[in-house]
C-alpha cells in the first residue's frame, strides 16, 4: 500500500509496536543523537520525541533505520519485491497489437498501470500549506546538532528541490543544510549532484536559484529522494512507481517549484549565485568530521507546514547508522538496473563496514578473459558507483554477502602482482583519504578463478568438497542419534 503521508506511516508503525513515543524532555543538541544511535544498534523501533527543548514540534528519527521498516515504507514484505517490479518494468515492451494484450492481459495491464503511476499528479492545495508565514524563523524547528564539534545545527533529512532553468525539469536530492541564522542555511551539495549542477546553471545566467526544502514527506518519497535514479528520471516520478500510485504535488506559494502536497514542512527561498559561506565541520557518514568549506547560502523567505507538523530527521556517523542501512536497501532495489546494463552480474553487496559506497563486492558469471576488469570499469562509469573506491569481483557461485567467504577468495585467488586494477577518477567529496578535492584512486580486485587465456600457466585446481550422498546420509544419522544431533550442525560449513 502507498502511505499517504509521514503521520499515517508513523501511526502504522506504532500499532505494530515498531515506534515508541518519548515523552521525557530531551535536547536537540547531542542528546537525541545518542539515544537514536543506541536504539538503532539494538535494532530498536522508530522514535518520536514529543518534548524537545526549545521547540513545540515533535522529532521523528530512526524511521527508516531497519530493513523491515524500509520494506513497510515501500508497501512490501522486503525490498526484493519492488526490486522485482523494477526488473519487470525494465523488461516491458509496449504490446504489439490486441493479440499481445489478449495473450497476457493481467501482465500487460499491471505494467501499463505502473507506467501511468510514474507521472505525479498536480493538485491545487495540500496539507503542507495548512499554515504559512512570510516571516520565517528556523529557530522554531528542532534542528539537531548531532556531534560535539559540528559547525551548527543541521537539517539532515531534507528533500531539496531545484529546477534546471534550461529544461524546466525538477531535481530532488537529500543534502544536509547547516543553519546559519533564523532565515539562512548552508547548502552542502557535492559538486557531482544535480542540485550543484543546477546552481552552476543559474550562476552562468547571473540569476538567483529558487529552492524548496521539504521536511517529512511520505516514506516512499523520502526513499526515492535518496535513490540513484538515472539522469532524466524524476525522483517524484520514481516515488509514484514505489508507491504504486501518483504522488500529489502542489505549487509552492512563492517559488516556481512543486513539492509533495502531504509533506510536513516546506521552506521556500533562493540561493544567490554570488554568495557563499563556510559550512561545517560536520560528523559525516565516514565517522569523521568533514572539513569546513564554502558552500552556497539558501535564504528562506516563506514557510508552509501542516497545522501539527512532525520534524523528520536522521543521524550520520560511523556505521551502522540509518543512512548506511538505507544505502544497502537502495543497492538491493537497484540491482535490476545494474543487471540491465551488466547482465553478467549475479549479485552485489555494499557492506556497512565499507560505508555502503566505498566498497562493493560483485559476483559475476564469467564468460571471457578479463571479464572481471570489464565489470569494474563499467560499474565505475555507472552513476553514483563512480564513488566506489574498492570493487571486489568474485565468481557467480560465491555469495558476495558472506564476507568471510569473499575474504577467503581474495586471499586465495587474487595475485597482487597481476589481479589489481588501479584507476584514478571522481570520488566521494567526503572521503577522508582524498589528496585532491573530489578525486582520488580506486582499486579493483579480481578474485575470480583464473583462466589459461588470462596468463595463468597451470590448470586451476579443483575445490575439495564432500560427496553429497555422504552429506545426506549424515543428515539422516543426526535425526536418529541424540548425542550427535546435539554436537553437530545439520549441515557442515561449505
Amino acid at each position: 500500500m502507498a502511505w499517504k503521508n509521514l503521520g499515517e506511516f508513523l501511526r502504522a508503525l506504532e500499532s505494530q509496536g515498531d515506534l515508541v513515543r518519548v515523552r521525557s524532555q530531551v535536547a536537540s543538541r547531542l542528546e537525541i543523537t545518542e539515544i537514536a544511535l543506541r536504539a538503532l544498534r539494538r535494532d530498536g523501533p522508530a522514535l518520536l520525541f514529543e518534548n524537545v527543548g526549545g521547540s513545540k514540534i515533535p522529532v521523528a528519527i530512526n524511521v527508516l533505520a531497519s530493513p523491515r521498516r524500509i520494506a513497510s515504507a515501500l508497501g512490501a514484505s522486503s525490498v526484493d519485491e519492488p526490486a522485482e517490479r523494477i526488473r519487470r518494468l525494465l523488461r516491458f515492451r509496449p504490446p504489439a497489437g490486441l493479440g499481445a494484450i489478449l495473450t497476457d492481459p493481467a501482465g500487460t495491464l499491471e505494467q501499463l498501470q505502473q507506467l501511468r503511476a510514474l507521472a505525479p499528479k498536480r493538485v491545487n492545495k495540500g496539507a503542507c500549506q495548512e499554515e504559512e508565514t512570510d516571516r520565517p524563523d528556523l529557530d522554531q524547528l528542532p534542528i539537531l546538532t548531532c556531534w560535539p564539534k559540528d559547525g551548527g545545527p543541521t537539517i539532515t533529512f531534507p528533500l531539496v528541490v531545484t529546477r534546471n532553468p534550461e529544461t524546466g525539469d525538477n531535481a530532488v536530492g537529500v543534502y544536509r543544510l547547516q543553519k546559519y541564522s533564523s532565515s539562512t542555511l548552508g547548502a552542502h551539495w557535492q559538486t557531482h549532484r544535480a542540485g550543484a549542477e543546477n546552481f552552476r546553471r543559474y550562476q552562468r545566467r547571473g540569476e538567483r536559484m529558487p529552492v524548496a526544502v521539504v521536511i517529512g514527506a511520505d516514506p516512499a518519497t523520502v526513499f526515492a529522494g535518496l535513490s540513484p535514479v538515472p539522469e532524466g528520471i524524476s525522483r517524484f516520478a520514481f516515488s509514484g512507481f514505489l508507491r504504486g500510485e501518483s504522488l500529489p504535488l502542489v505549487p509552492c506559494r512563492t517559488v516556481p517549484l512543486e513539492v509533495p502536497a502531504e509533506a510536513e514542512i516546506v521552506l521556500e527561498g533562493y540561493a544567490d549565485p554570488k554568495e557563499r559561506h563556510v559550512e561545517g565541520p560536520f560528523g559525516d557518514h565516514t565517522g569523521y568530521y568533514s572539513l569546513p568549506e564554502e558552500f552556497p547560502v539558501i535564504h528562506i523567505t516563506h514557510v508552509t507546514h501542516r497545522s501539527s507538523p512532525v520534524y523528520l530527521t536522521t543521524v550520520t556517523g560511523k556505521p551502522p547508522t540509518e543512512d548506511a542501512i538505507l544505502g544497502q536497501s537502495v543497492s538491493r532495489l537497484f540491482l535490476p538496473v545494474i543487471q540491465a546494463v551488466l547482465p553478467e552480474v549475479v549479485d552485489l553487496d555494499l557492506p556497512l563496514e565499507g560505508i555502503f559506497i566505498n566498497v562493493a563486492i560483485v559476483a559475476i558469471r564469467k564468460s571471457y578473459p578479463q571479464h572481471a576488469r570489464k565489470v569494474m570499469h563499467a560499474l565505475w562509469g555507472l552513476g553514483q558507483m563512480m564513488f566506489t573506491r574498492y570493487i571486489v569481483v568474485v565468481d557467480h557461485d560465491v555469495d558476495p554477502h558472506d564476507h568471510g567467504e569473499v575474504l577467503y577468495r581474495v586471499g586465495l585467488q587474487a595475485d597482487p602482482q597481476v589481479d589489481l586494477e588501479h584507476v584514478f577518477g571522481p570520488v566521494d567529496q567526503l572521503s577522508v583519504s582524498n589528496r585532491e578535492e573530489n578525486q582520488g584512486g580506486k582499486l579493483g580486485i579480481d578474485a575470480t578463478k583464473k583462466w589459461k587465456e588470462e596468463g595463468y600457466p597451470r590448470p586451476w585446481p579443483e575445490e575439495a568438497r564432500m560427496d553429497p550422498a555422504v552429506v545426506a546420509r549424515v543428515d539422516e544419522l543426526l535425526k536418529s542419534d541424540p548425542v550427535l544431533s546435539r554436537l553437530l550442525p545439520s549441515r557442515p560449513p561449505s
